[in-house]
């Protein structure tokens, strides 16, 4: 944990802020006052979701859409910049559940996987870096998964994007460290979103509302990992300590 809280930011970038959990992130800024540049691809919920911030308090929203699959993500940060004038925290969330069998079957259903949930955040990292760095301040927030802590037979692509992007993020946390940038790692469990709506669910699931509660607090805090919920710290533990020969034979398909 860093040693200093964040005190209450007046300009917050969500990218990906049509996903569930970034939305209720961002109503929490926006509760705050912020002023917010949220970006997405779906016109229509981000339009929505930029109605709600605005209902929330917030004190401008500049909604953009934006597929950061496309080389359209290389001027998100610079806009960002030009629209707030300078970034307090940026909460990068997009990304997608790939189906693993897919992935199997064809390498560029792994290669599309990987560029949305690992290269397109780090695309963004870079220029995100630098603008904060050169202020000597700010928070970058990240929603990776415990799904990149060990990699299930049912998910292991993106838990590998995941997990990739978790080790990325524990070196630009080391290199901003002395800039007075905070990096947070979020890992999630899961968390009953449109993109979970497949699964059987179960009580380990919780609500994006609550999920974006944890999530804000954490990034208030400048947490360097968060879990959320905190259990999921604890829990991936025990299943790191598990040997992978006994691993490999229970076919855990969490």
């Amino acid at each position: 944990m860093s040693p200093r809280a964040a005190p209450a930011p007046t300009t917050v970038l969500v990218v990906g802020a049509t996903s569930a959990i970034a939305a209720a992130v961002a109503r929490r800024f926006a509760a705050d006052g912020a002023r917010l540049v949220v970006t997405g691809r779906d016109v229509a919920k981000l339009a929505t979701v930029a109605a709600s911030l605005r209902a929330a308090g917030a004190a401008d929203v500049v909604p953009r859409v934006v597929d950061v699959t496309t080389p359209a993500r290389d001027d998100v940060v610079a806009r960002a910049v030009a629209e707030l004038g300078h970034i307090d925290v940026a909460l990068l969330a997009h990304g997608v559940l790939p189906d693993q069998a897919a992935c199997d079957a064809d390498a560029a259903a792994l290669i599309d996987a990987f560029d949305v949930n690992a290269v397109s955040v780090m695309a963004l990292l870079v220029p995100l870096a630098a603008h904060m760095a050169s202020r000597g301040g700010g928070t970058i927030a990240v929603v990776t998964s415990v799904a990149g802590q060990r990699g299930r037979r049912e998910n292991y692509v993106y838990g590998a994007a995941k997990a990739a992007l978790s080790t990325y993020l524990q070196g630009l946390r080391s290199r901003l460290h002395a800039e007075g940038v905070a990096v947070v790692d979020i890992r999630p469990g899961p968390v009953r979103t449109p993109m979970t709506a497949h699964k059987a669910g179960g009580w380990w699931f919780i609500d994006a509302d609550r999920a974006g509660r944890l999530v804000h607090g954490a990034i208030r805090r400048r947490r360097d990992i968060a879990y959320v919920p905190w259990w999921w710290g604890p829990v991936v533990a025990l299943v790191r300590l598990v040997p992978e020969g006994i691993f490999k034979r229970t076919n855990l398909r969490a």
